[in-house]
């Protein structure tokens, strides 16, 4: 069998639906000689319409299904030709690929549908025999051939005459058929429509049975509407179930039930425009608390920056006083160098020069007046000449300049930022502390 890429289309169709007129095959031998290559030729008719897909197969005869096929070659498509004109072509089979039996075998032409349009007479695959040699005869034997030929001739002269009306009776038989295939899409378009409107109208008819449960869930809803707008409105439904018990016609109880339902609507919006102005209130309130918060934020924090801004007064005040004091003491301490540089004669040493130094007064200098008495010694001069820090207590001498005194009392009233290295006031604690947390947030 033929080595192709891929396998013919083939169809489980029966004879009875093949359409075998559409290709006619032409020259087709009895037989065919074993290990020759055999040519097939065919005439595709106006009637078909040549694709890519359709093939020539050798089946054997007997075959029920297009499957059975022994043998196939691909039908070229016609080069150029007018699709309205018969076509001639012809395919070329390999002796490798035909059958070795004596079997009785035919061409079918199959198209891409897998669908028969042509089949030829049967043939064999075998050699030549005495009975296929033609036999010399004598002259009466030819004369008497000679006269079956010409009956013959007449006959066949009348079958073609025959097989021309045939012809056209199949052609207006297949004019017919094209019609009813044409008819028969149309009614499979029409049938397909059909079936694609069934489909819509079920969807239709879920959406109508989706949008009726819906109602009645909004009927559910609207009773339970009802039944609250009973308790609220209980006054009118006794006023009204005692104008019920007096009416008698069913038509003023419907119209009252009317009026009630509208009544309930218009209930029902009222109800829900005052939850939306309680929606408006209670953001509003929301609002004013947050304001309110923030103010009272902000009124602390203006508090506190007053109390920081007294005591930051009050420790400048005191600095001042501080400073004016430590002024002070320098022109008292200069004054005294300046006593100390000068010339004096030392009197005779006295019994009075041994008597106690009596304590210094309240707003004397720290360390006592060297020149209080006439006997004072040397040594006192000395250490007033030393200063002694107020805050830690450390001692500075003369010769440590007034600058670095002045830094070292400083740097214990003033704390730095380690972060920001800001100065503040020693005093003000708090404010150094909210720095801190202030780099914190950052």
């Amino acid at each position: 069998m033929e080595d192709s890429s891929d396998e013919p289309p083939t169809s489980a169709v029966l004879l009875d639906s093949c359409l075998f007129s559409q290709v006619i095959f032409n020259n087709v031998e009895k037989f065919y000689i074993p290990g020759g290559d055999v040519t097939c030729h065919y005439t595709l008719t106006q009637n078909i319409t040549p694709r890519g897909k359709d093939w020539v197969g050798i089946f054997r005869v007997g075959w029920k299904t297009t499957r059975e096929y022994y043998t196939f070659l691909w039908a070229p498509l016609p080069a150029g030709a007018p699709s309205d004109s018969a076509v001639q072509q012809q395919i070329q089979f390999k002796a490798y690929y035909l059958p070795k039996d004596d079997e009785y075998y035919q061409f079918c032409y199959v198209d891409q549908d897998g669908v028969v349009r042509g089949a030829s007479v049967p043939f064999q695959f075998r050699a030549e025999t005495e009975d296929d040699i033609l036999v010399v005869t004598t002259q009466g034997e030819v004369e008497e051939i000679e006269l079956q030929n010409k009956n013959l001739h007449k006959e066949n002269e009348e079958l073609k005459a025959s097989c021309a009306n045939l012809q056209k009776q199949n052609m207006e038989l297949q004019e017919e058929l094209k019609k009813t295939q044409e008819l028969q899409k149309s009614l499979e378009s029409l049938r397909s429509n059909t079936e694609n409107l069934e489909l819509e109208l079920n969807s239709l008819k879920m959406e109508n049975k989706h949008l009726k449960e819906q109602g009645d869930c909004r009927e559910a809803e609207l009773h339970q509407l009802q039944e609250q707008m009973q308790s609220v409105t209980s006054e009118k439904e006794r006023l009204e179930n005692k104008l019920k018990t007096a009416l008698d016609h069913m038509d003023q109880l419907q119209s009252q039930v009317l009026n009630y339902e509208k009544e309930v609507e218009n209930l029902s919006h009222m109800d829900h425009d005052k939850t939306e102005q309680l929606e408006t209130l209670k953001e509003e309130n929301h609002q004013l608390r947050l304001s309110t918060a923030q103010q009272q934020q902000t009124h602390d924090l203006l508090k506190e920056l007053e109390e920081q801004k007294h005591l930051f007064h009050i420790l400048q005040a005191e600095k001042s006083e501080a400073e004016e004091e430590n002024r002070k003491l320098r022109g008292e301490n200069d004054a005294l160098l300046r006593l100390l540089s000068q010339p004096r004669e030392v009197p005779p040493f006295s019994a009075a020069s041994q008597a106690p130094i009596p304590p210094p007064e309240a707003g004397s200098l720290l360390f006592g007046n060297p020149y209080c008495a006439a006997g004072g010694s040397l040594g006192a001069g000395v250490e007033a000449s030393l200063r002694k820090c107020p805050m830690c207590g450390d001692v500075f001498p003369e010769d440590v300049g007034t600058s670095e005194y002045e830094t070292h009392v400083q740097n214990h009233l003033v704390v730095k930022c380690p972060i920001c290295s800001e100065s503040f006031e020693e005093s003000n604690k708090q404010v150094f502390d909210d720095h801190l947390f202030c780099h914190g947030l950052e």
